[in-house]
């Protein structure tokens, strides 16, 4: 199937948490690249300025938690443009606290999006890479999922399972054309830490990564040679002891 754009030879990429951060910072690095790219977000505005922004870019506004929405999403990027090659999930949530403090609700609303969805998308995404006979998925985790910290343990469970799913998958891949990276930040710049009192960049003296940071490694990722899969690539700004 064919857009307005002429389709031989570009690659499409679906991008969800694509209204903000590392989401959007992604989404313009792959249409930069010549990817042609189906993002994904809760924000319908800010989706359509980066449609507006990136050639050929089309979007799905909604919540991946939404029953559907990971099937929705990857059939609306197979109506539009006929193939998928890669996914890049970059939709998450952060809550923290301590036992007294933490909001229950708030952290089942993390567990649901950074977990729940991310596990649905990917065997989503997979079953369609198998019939296809290739595909990249990649998941945005982060160094918590290595490192636990006080009062961080659920956000941390999270980042965890994906890591485990994707290196259990990943074995079971092994002998395909089909790759499974996770990329596990440290500190970056995006509004994941808008609701704090003071920026963690503040309190522990560093220089925290930006989003286009993040989005140069999932392209490099995505350029390597096919024989090559890089499964677990960790980034950290210098000065982030941890």
């Amino acid at each position: 199937m064919r857009t307005g754009l002429e389709m031989d030879n570009k690659r499409v990429a679906v991008v969800t948490g694509a209204s903000s951060g590392i989401g959007l910072a992604v989404a313009h690095a792959l249409g930069e690249a010549g990817y042609v790219v189906m993002a994904h977000g809760r924000r319908e505005e800010r989706l359509r300025d980066l449609a507006a922004k990136v050639e050929g870019c089309a979007w799905v506004a909604g919540d991946l938690t939404d029953e559907g929405a990971c099937e929705a999403l990857l059939w609306a990027a197979l109506e539009r443009f006929g193939r998928v090659d890669c996914v890049v999930n970059c939709a998450g949530k952060n809550h923290v606290g301590s036992i007294d403090e933490v909001n229950v609700d708030a952290l089942c609303e993390m567990v649901r999006i950074n977990t729940e969805a991310a596990f649905r998308l990917t065997y989503l995404a997979l079953k369609y890479f198998k019939e296809q006979g290739s595909g990249d998925l990649i998941h945005i985790t982060s160094i918590m999922g290595y490192k636990v910290r006080e009062t961080g343990g659920g956000y941390s469970g999270t980042k965890h399972a994906v890591e485990a799913l994707c290196e259990a998958l990943r074995m079971e891949l092994a002998r395909t054309d089909i790759r499974v990276s996770c990329v596990a930040p440290g500190l970056v710049r995006t509004e994941l830490h808008r609701d704090l009192p003071i920026h963690p960049s503040i309190t522990r003296n560093i220089d925290p990564l930006s989003p286009c940071d993040i989005a140069k490694a999932v392209l490099w990722l995505l350029q390597m040679p096919r024989q090559i899969n890089i499964p677990q690539l960790v980034m950290l700004p210098k000065g982030h002891v941890i």
